[in-house]
């Protein structure tokens, strides 16, 4: 005897793309000065290795300015793909405002 148990389906959490618009939008604004802090960071470090500046008093890993300017430099690539992904579109509008009820759901594509 073969027992089937069958749950009703119910909505798909990762159904859609972009569900974050909002947060995408502030993590891309809040990366660019960021980004800028640790280039002024790596500058700062490099011109105190040269002689040109006062030593920041940082010791340990985080006084290497190539770190900084790797760390600066990955923010800013980043950034820059979350400002496209906004530009392209692939994101919907908000989640709030796309929010589909029980008759939209099965008609929404399903992703492979």
């Amino acid at each position: 005897m073969t027992l089937l148990i069958r749950f009703p389906q119910g909505r798909l959490v990762d159904q859609h793309r972009g569900k974050c618009r909002e947060l995408a939008i502030a993590s891309a604004s809040l990366l660019t000065p960021v980004c800028v802090m640790a280039y002024v960071l790596a500058f700062w470090r490099l011109a105190a290795d040269v002689g040109m500046a006062r030593d920041g008093g940082t010791e340990g890993v985080f006084s290497h300015w190539q770190l900084w300017l790797a760390i600066a430099a990955g923010l800013q690539v980043t950034a820059r793909n979350l400002y496209r992904k906004l530009e392209q579109g692939d994101w919907i509008p908000s989640p709030s405002a796309a929010r589909p009820g029980p008759e939209t759901h099965r008609q929404l594509p399903r992703r492979p």
